[in-house]
C-alpha cells in the first residue's frame, strides 16, 4: 500500500468529521440507507443484525480510524483483522468500492454546503487505505485457510 496522506488532508478529514459526530447516528443511518438503495443485494447481509448496534459499530471505527490516521501504522493490524472478519460475513473485494461511494455521499450529505472537492480527495485516500488493509487481511486469510 503506498497510499499517502497528507498532514493536511488529515486535518481535513478530521475537520469535516467533527461536523459529523454530533449527527453521528443519522449520518449511519443515512449511510445504509444509502448503500441499500444502491446495492440492494447487501441488504441480506444485514439480516437478523441490530441496526442501532450496527451504526454505533460504523460510528465507532470510522472515529477510531480518524483520529489515528497520522500513525495509522499502530491500527493496521487490527484493520486487516477487520478485514478477516469481514470476510467472513461474506463481503468480497467490489464491496468495497460501493461502501465507499455511500460513505462519501454521506458524508457529503451530512456537511452540506461546506463539503469539498479538497474534502472529498482526502476521505477518498483515507478510505481507500481502510479499504486496501481490510482487503489485504481478507487475502491473507483465504490463503492461510487454503
Amino acid at each position: 500500500m503506498n497510499i499517502q496522506i497528507t498532514p493536511a488532508q488529515i486535518a481535513l478529514v478530521r475537520e469535516t468529521w467533527s461536523r459529523v459526530v454530533p449527527i453521528a447516528d443519522t449520518a449511519a443511518s443515512l449511510f445504509y440507507q444509502r448503500l441499500f438503495e444502491t446495492n440492494p443485494q447487501l441488504a441480506p447481509m444485514f439480516a437478523g443484525v441490530d441496526m442501532p448496534e450496527q451504526r454505533n459499530k460504523l460510528v465507532k471505527a470510522i472515529n477510531m480510524v480518524v483520529m489515528a490516521l497520522d500513525r495509522i501504522d499502530t491500527l493496521l493490524p487490527m484493520i486487516r483483522d477487520m478485514g478477516r472478519r469481514h470476510a467472513g460475513y461474506g463481503v468480497s473485494d467490489e464491496h468495497y468500492g460501493q461502501v465507499g461511494a455511500a460513505l462519501l455521499w454521506t458524508l457529503q450529505t451530512g456537511i452540506g454546503d461546506d463539503w469539498s472537492d479538497e474534502a472529498a480527495q482526502a476521505w477518498a485516500l483515507a478510505y481507500q487505505l481502510l479499504a486496501d488493509t481490510m482487503m489485504a487481511g481478507a487475502r491473507a486469510s483465504a490463503r492461510s485457510a487454503a
